[in-house]
């Protein structure tokens, strides 16, 4: 059975050319704080959402609608709200955090099917199945911190459905448990959506330098004509004792094409490509080298030598977890 490649969508075109590219399925947001990319221009008004489902339909493709933030306390109905537009919209799961949401779904609205977020971090077989018996979800997208050995272990002693990250932005902390950007704005990435929000971060140039701030910390600093990185905490320059540098993860991409074949016989049912703030011609590729590579591994053929190199941000990339190579 060949892999499902669920591709990301920030903007109705991207949809549309995930779609025409061969996406097998595409996952989405409102454009609201209930959607963990929750940056400005990006993501569907619940016209779009609806217009973008039926344009999928039509076209043999899924989507799926993350509601992937934790509700503030007093404001549930926003989340409430979402996941029955969600509904209403014609969505084939939503993709929930939230215990509190997963219930209230689960009660009001049960013929809907629901993933459970990476945001929830759930790394073990007894908590994915506890989170099927009490909320009926049918599909875990895993965290990345797991090897592919442990995900084999986790699919011998659970029924419920496995989707992994094979490409994109590498987070290097367990999803849905970070404070860091927390600490440097105020606002938490798992709440309001967004981790380094546009609106705390600035560039300055000193002295030939260019800084790149986060909430008035300096995150990266770099020469003239140089590039620099996004400012995210995680992947920031610090010192430490006689040390400086990338102390957590080099700030590189996530490929774990060539590991395809040995994710297919963890089990795992989907691969996941991150990439909602990307382009529609990244989407359109990414797509079509996924769909290839999944293809080849099914029909029994080698798969394609460096088809993504290309599309990595900096074409410097990592597995991560997979092969437990981290720092």
């Amino acid at each position: 059975m060949v892999m499902e490649i669920v591709c990301p969508a920030g903007t109705p075109a991207a949809l549309r050319a995930a779609v025409k590219a061969g996406a097998h399925t595409i996952y989405c947001g409102f454009a609201d704080e209930t959607n963990a990319r929750n940056f400005p221009g990006l993501n569907f008004s619940r016209e779009e959402m609806a217009e973008g489902i039926a344009f999928a339909h039509a076209r043999g493709s899924k989507v799926l609608i993350a509601i992937n933030t934790f509700p503030r306390a007093g404001s549930e109905n926003l989340w409430h709200a979402a996941v029955s537009d969600a509904e209403t919209a014609g969505a084939d799961a939503v993709i929930l955090a939230d215990m509190g949401l997963l219930a209230y779904a689960a009660n009001n609205h049960p013929n809907l099917r629901r993933h459970l977020s990476v945001q929830a971090a759930a790394a073990n077989a007894e908590v994915i199945n506890f989170y099927g018996a009490e909320f009926g979800i049918k599909r875990v997208v895993l965290p990345r911190v797991l090897s592919v050995q442990e995900i084999t272990a986790i699919n011998k002693e659970t029924d419920i459905e496995t989707e992994v990250f094979v490409f994109g932005g590498l987070c290097v902390m367990a999803e849905g448990r970070c404070s860091l950007s927390s600490y440097a704005t105020g606002l938490s990435p798992n709440m309001n959506g967004v981790c380094s929000p546009a609106s705390h971060v600035e560039y300055i140039e000193d002295g030939g330098a260019l800084s790149a701030k986060l909430g008035g910390y300096t995150i990266h600093s770099v020469g003239e004509g140089e590039p620099a990185p996004y400012p995210t905490l995680c992947k920031g320059c610090f010192n430490a004792g006689d040390k400086s540098g990338h102390l957590f993860e080099d700030p590189v991409s996530l490929n774990a094409e060539q590991l395809i074949p040995q994710l297919a016989k963890a089990g795992v049912t989907a691969l996941k490509i991150e990439g909602r703030q990307r382009s529609r011609s990244y989407v359109a590729q990414v797509v079509k080298n996924f769909r290839a590579a999944v293809e080849a591994v099914d029909a029994g053929r080698p798969l394609p030598e460096g088809m993504m190199a290309r599309l990595s941000e900096g074409q410097a990339v990592t597995t991560g977890a997979y092969k437990k190579t981290w720092r």
